[in-house]
Order: structure tokens, then sequence, then C-alpha cells
């Protein structure tokens, strides 16, 4: 398929929609639109124009007039994905929510929030944290992404050992088709198994199947208490051992986090941080919460003494805000710090069973060893989800890196596949990882994914590109 190209005609046909100024095509304005959180040498692509709709009628507009012409349309939140989703990689449309950010019911008797998909995630907690409520399906970079983000990637993060992921928490949404129809899925139903759940279809759909404009979300009660254990091992092979124990003794955790020696040291250099990691291998952050104090430090002493039989060389506990924000502060800036030793990286969120956690381990360190290049281990070892991340050696050329780092990814992903994994638990597939998909995944489970895909979008103007090429789509 070929796609037309937006012409000035096409462009004035959107200012009529949406007005001048949420139209706009020069490109200095736009190149901030033409990545997100990849590497934008690497994946970057220019939109033709960009509209900034304030309504769902507009966007359904807008989207018929792309169905319509056989224009791509590229929906984008904040720009924060780590795998290519919002790139518009040919060109078109793009689509972002920003302006759509207002919280439209908060209704309390059902425990339920609904609001634009524009609005911050952090925003939510915000609101309703007076209420003793919060958001628990809410991903690591809460203070930036988006919900409607969110939605599209099914993100996760360091809460989801005990809460689960954003797609526990999505009760309704309003979604524009790829052909501009407007539909309701879901509502305020706790059950609900009248016909197909299209909802959980949407969800970690990377925005290929259409436009969610706003959402009715699932609210639960704030803990009101919490600890955390920062606990040391002499190997990243003893922490991770350690994890399927814990979560085989009956009290789960709020959070366990992995995090190699390479990890902190490089994360604590970076804050200018000091943690006693100087004779530790690795470490796990555990955080544990409720509602009583009392019961929380029992079951996170309970863990501790776990953590001691297993092989632990010490346990640190942090018991009140100041050190829970000063280790956790150290996990959240892993990535950041790797970038400041070296900019070139691919970053990485395989994930598999529990159990073959401890497997990976020295898998990783003979890649690295094989292609002499650092793969920093971290990441949220209570759901198996690790970022092995292959940062390139700095000594090392870029046509070196450009020719080893698809050899690496290759072994990891079909490590991780030979364990029972996936090659992304998080941060979806976009347009960095499909290639990797016909190598990783079951081609009837391909086959099926392609076939909703050309029900729901036969003009292939969603998001195109993106998780799989359709066979009538020139590639990228």
């Amino acid at each position: 398929m070929r796609y037309n190209p937006v012409t000035p005609a096409i462009i004035e046909e959107l200012k009529q929609i949406l007005g001048e100024k949420n139209v706009f095509s020069d490109e200095e304005k736009m190149e901030a639109y033409s990545h997100d959180e990849t590497n934008k040498q690497e994946y970057g692509h220019m939109p033709e124009v960009v509209v900034t709709p304030t309504t769902t009628a507009e966007i359904a507009q807008i989207v018929k007039l792309a169905n319509n012409r056989l224009i791509p349309i590229t929906p984008r939140g904040a720009g924060s994905g780590l795998s290519g989703g919002a790139i518009p990689i040919f060109g078109g449309i793009v689509l972002s929510i920003e302006k759509m950010n207002k919280v439209l019911d908060i209704d309390y008797g059902n425990m339920t929030l609904t609001a634009e998909a524009g609005i911050v995630t952090n925003d939510i907690n915000a609101l309703i944290k007076d209420q003793g409520l919060f958001y628990a399906g809410y991903p690591m970079s809460l203070e930036t992404c988006y919900l409607g983000g969110n939605i599209a990637e099914n993100a996760g993060g360091g809460k989801a050992v005990k809460y689960g992921v954003t797609g526990r928490y999505i009760m309704g949404m309003e979604l524009v088709t790829p052909k501009g129809e407007i539909v309701q899925l879901g509502g305020k139903l706790t059950k609900d198994v009248t016909g197909y759940d299209l909802k959980q279809l949407i969800v970690g759909s990377e925005g290929t199947l259409g436009i969610v404009t706003s959402a009715t979300i699932k609210l639960t009660g704030l803990p009101t208490a919490k600890s955390n254990l920062l606990v040391l091992y002499k190997t990243p092979k003893d922490a991770i051992d350690t994890v399927p124990v814990i979560m085989s003794r009956g009290t789960i955790p709020t959070s366990i986090e992995f995090m190699d020696k390479l990890s902190v040291q490089t994360s604590c250099d970076y804050l200018n941080e000091s943690l006693p990691y100087q004779e530790a291998g690795a470490m796990l952050l555990i955080e544990v919460d409720g509602t009583n104090q009392e019961q929380v430090e029992l079951s996170a002493e309970g863990i501790g003494d776990l953590c001691m039989e297993n092989g632990a060389i010490e346990v640190y506990v942090a018991d009140n805000y100041t050190t829970q924000e000063r280790i956790w502060n150290v996990r959240r800036n892993i990535a950041e710090a790797f970038k400041v030793v070296s900019p070139v990286q691919s970053l990485e969120d395989i994930v598999v069973p529990i159990a073959a956690i401890p497997d990976i381990i020295p898998e990783l360190e003979q890649i690295s060893e094989k292609y002499d290049i650092k793969i920093p281990c971290y990441g949220h070892a209570g759901d198996g989800n690790l970022h092995a991340t292959l940062v390139k050696n700095p000594e090392h050329s870029m046509e070196h890196w450009h020719e080893i780092e698809p050899q690496a990814l290759r072994e990891l992903y079909a490590v991780t596949k030979r364990l029972g994994g996936k090659i992304s638990g998080e941060h979806g597939i976009g347009l960095k990882r499909k290639k990797y998909m016909l190598e990783n995944m079951d081609p009837v489970e391909l086959d099926l994914m392609k076939l909703i895909k050309k029900a729901w979008d036969p003009n292939n103007i969603m998001n195109p590109g993106k998780i799989f090429d359709l066979e009538t789509q020139g590639s990228i």
C-alpha cells in the first residue's frame, strides 16, 4: 500500500476542523514529535503535519479524513515510550492528545475515575489522595506519561508484583476506530461477559487499533504504611535465586526490584550517592505496604529473615520517607546514569517466568563477554521483567556497534524464548522490536494478530508499521 501525501489542501481541511492554532507543519516545531525516548538518529522520522485536538468529535473527523484519503495517522501521548511506538515512520499525521487532559468524573460510590487520555498519570493520584484512594496501575515514569499511553502499552512498573499492570484497572474507554467511529467499550461494571472483551484487546495494542480518548479506571484503597528493605548479595545469582523463594512463602511484596553491582555503582556515581555496594555483587530492593504499620513491619522482618537464610550478606531497613526515597532514587535513575556513561545503548525489557530468572543471569554474562559490551541488569524481578540493557563499549566504533547489536539482541531474545519468556514485558514492540517478532512468536499467533488488524483497520492507516508489517504495506 502506498499512502497519499499531506497536501496544503489537506492541511487547510485540518485547520477547518481544529482551528489554526491546533495544526502546524513547520519542521522546527514538529521535530519534537518525530521521536520518542528511543535513539532519534536511528528511529526518528518527521511527520508531515501535527494536530492537537481537544475533543473526541474532532479526533473522529480527523481519522475519517485520514481513512478516506489514505493518509497514515500516528497517535501520540507524552512521547515517553521506549519502543518507537509513537514515531510516524510513514510521515502523515501525528495526532497528539496532549490537550485532552481533563478529569470527567470521579465516582467514589463505584470507586472509579474517568479522565481524558492526555492526563498525566501522576495527576490522578494527586487528585484522589486525600480521599484515601489511588490508581495502582501506573508505571515507573508516572510523572511524565499519559493515561492513553499507559493503555496503549499496557504499562507496568515497580508495584506490578502486588498490584498488577494497567490492564487490570481499565474498566471502560471511549475509542475512535480507524474508520472514525466513536464507541464506548466497557463502563463501571465489575463483571461483564457480554461478548468479547474488546477493551482488553485495545489495552497493549500500541495505538494500532484505534485512539483512546478517555478511560474509566478502577481506584483502590491507598496504603498508609510501608517499609523497604535493601538486601545485599554476593552475586546476582544469589539475589535472583531468592525471588522465587520470597514469592512462594505467602506474603506478596509490593515490589521486588533487582539491581546488579554495575547498575547500582553507575547510578550512585551519577547521583553522587553512597550505598554499601562495595561488598555486594547485587541487591534486591523490596517494598511491603498495607494499612497497619505494625503488620507491615512484621511482614518486612519475615522477608528479611528469609533473605538472610538464602544467602544475603546484609539487610538494611528503610522505614521512613527520606531513606525510602534515597534508595528508590538510585533504582529510578539507573537508565539515566548509563546514558551519561554511554549514550548509545539498547534498553530491553525481557520477561521470563519467575522460576527461570536465575537461569538468565549467566546467559547475559556470556553475551556480554562475547561482544565486549556491558549488559547491566536491573528491573522488576518479582514478576520476571528484567531490563537487560546492551551498552555500547565507548572504545568501539559505531559501525562495529551496528554490526554486533542485532546479533547480541537475537541471542538475548533466543535465550529468553528458550526459558519460556517473551521479548517485551512492558515497553512494547513498536518499531524497535518488530523485526524480531517473526523469530520469537508462534506464527499462528502472529497471523491471528494480523487478521485482527486487517479487520479493524482495512486501509492500515492507524499507526502503521508498528508491532509487525502487513503484506500489503511497504516495510520500513
